[in-house]
């Protein structure tokens, strides 16, 4: 989709701190961050949110977790970080792109807010 930012990263076509990309999925750093590291995890393939998963995204959802590992022991936050998929702009998402946050590098309190 071309009017979707994640998208344009995910192809290159706009700027972007990438930390992880693969043929499935893009990480990356999110320019508005809400703790010391914020990482954006995204399904390369556009889905507009989790309310919009469909089976056959099962092993592309998979692998966000496993990316998601990968840069938390990147960043040295392994042992001790939030992810968080919001759906909808009631529940936060300001972008129509299945995205995953990895936060990490100070403490959080339950529940989140």
């Amino acid at each position: 989709m071309t009017d979707c930012i994640f998208c344009r990263i995910v192809q290159g076509q706009a700027p972007a701190r990438i930390l992880y990309q693969d043929e499935d999925v893009t990480a990356f750093h999110d320019i508005h961050p809400g703790s010391p590291v914020h990482i954006l995890i995204v399904p390369n393939r556009h889905i507009v949110g989790a309310a919009q998963v469909e089976p056959e995204d099962e092993a592309v959802l998979g692998k966000l977790f496993t990316v998601a590992r990968l840069v938390a022991e990147e960043f040295g936050v392994a042992e001790w970080y939030r992810l968080v998929v919001n759906n909808g702009r009631s529940a936060g998402q300001s972008v129509d792109h299945l995205h995953m946050h990895l936060l990490g590098g100070r403490r959080f309190h339950w529940p989140p807010g």
